[in-house]
């Protein structure tokens, strides 16, 4: 039986899964892309390019979140002028070399896609047109035609099969040897925002987050690509990032449709002492924007669009209720068995848990599903 876990088709994966959303053709800016990313309620969107040869067949080449936005917004000059940033094409948001989305085909084997994995995809990309499935999309769009597979699909495949891994599963993390302190993200509450963006952008290539910490390393909550790319305030958020500490940012994204005026009025501030006025006005625009659309929720969508330039047309929220945004970071103790961090990582839809002492709550480190995965690779090895 566990040779049959992994010579199983990638094509069982893909049963019921929805098919991708991608950028629309006209996100050309990386304010169209911003404003697609809003608009279509995903977390995440394919970026496809058409075939030279065959324009009518599209090939995915990466993915982008509101996450990939913000980090770009607070790099390279961009704070100084947000307006042209916003302006510039998509394409600057891409990382260099790509390979986090890779393609395969529906007929590989769980082993050949879990090698991808473990390789460092963070995506696969499947078609589903080959598999029997119907088109969703009328006329045949490219978005219909394919669907991603992620860590957690595999980690839920394995999951569903944990008895032929016994006694693993009911073996703690600890003695796996599964608990990795090197690798968790982590920033002190007192350190400046801008130290954040390295860390996030590990975060968003390990599929983790960043830990915030007291000074003696006890976890007080976390700083994730998966929140930032929630905000409605995604102007503001970067404004955050270059003038608060890191444990003020927390408090700010924690908060959707009011955040706490004590904060704006330091942004605020912060921003006039460095000189990043156009980056105020458009956090004030987009502030404004979100407080006026809460009160009319109603309102026709036809203007949600934000721009580049001296101009930054509203961008209307989906969600305008008031309260916190994230609950406590998921953790577990060095104790947990195998089967109980699978279980409640993917009850709460996180990759990751951080693994922190029972007594004092203290930073030890992380368990990632690509560890696990990693795990059940090495236990099927024998089998193969």
């Amino acid at each position: 039986m566990a040779v049959s876990l992994v010579s199983n088709e990638v094509s069982d994966l893909c049963i019921g899964k929805p098919a991708l959303r991608s950028l629309p053709p006209s996100a050309a800016t990386v304010s169209d892309a911003l404003v697609a990313l809003r608009r279509g309620g995903e977390p995440q969107l394919a970026v496809l390019v058409a075939d030279r040869a065959a324009p009518e067949k599209k090939t995915v080449v990466g993915k982008l979140c509101a996450a990939d936005v913000l980090c770009y917004l607070c790099s390279d000059g961009n704070l100084a002028a947000p307006g042209a940033a916003l302006d510039r094409p998509v394409s600057v948001l891409l990382p260099k070399g790509g390979g986090l989305v890779r393609r395969v085909e529906p007929q590989f084997s769980i082993l050949e896609a879990l090698e991808l994995i473990l390789d460092g995809a963070q995506n696969l990309v499947v078609p589903i047109r080959s598999i029997g499935r119907k088109k969703i999309l009328q006329g045949g769009s490219a978005a219909a035609e394919f669907c991603w597979l992620t860590h957690e699909d595999f980690v839920r495949y394995f999951l569903n099969s944990i008895a032929v891994f016994s006694p693993i599963p009911a073996l703690s993390i600890d003695a796996l040897g599964l608990v990795r302190s090197a690798d968790a993200l982590t920033i002190r509450h007192d350190e400046p925002g801008l130290a954040l963006l390295p860390l996030v952008r590990r975060a968003l290539a390990d599929q983790t987050a960043v830990a915030v910490v007291t000074e003696d390393g006890r976890l007080l909550g976390e700083i994730s690509p998966t929140a930032l790319s929630t905000c409605d305030e995604t102007v503001a958020v970067a404004a955050g990032i270059a003038t608060l500490t890191a444990g003020d940012l927390m408090s700010f994204i924690d908060y959707y449709g009011s955040p706490p005026d004590t904060l704006v009025r330091a942004i605020k501030t912060e921003l006039k002492k460095k000189g990043l006025l156009e980056m105020l006005e458009l956090m004030e625009d987009e502030l404004s924007s979100l407080s006026n659309s809460s009160s009319s929720a109603s309102s026709s969508s036809s203007d949600d669009e934000l721009g580049g330039g001296k101009h930054l047309r509203r961008l209307r929220s989906r969600c305008f209720s008031i309260g916190r945004r994230a609950e406590e970071p998921e953790v577990c103790h060095p104790g947990s068995s195998l089967v109980a961090a699978m279980v409640q990582a993917l009850a709460h839809r996180v990759s990751y848990l951080w693994v922190v002492d029972e007594e004092d709550y203290g930073l030890m480190g992380i368990v990632t599903f690509a560890d696990m995965l990693r795990l059940f690779r090495e236990q099927l090895q024998p089998s193969i």
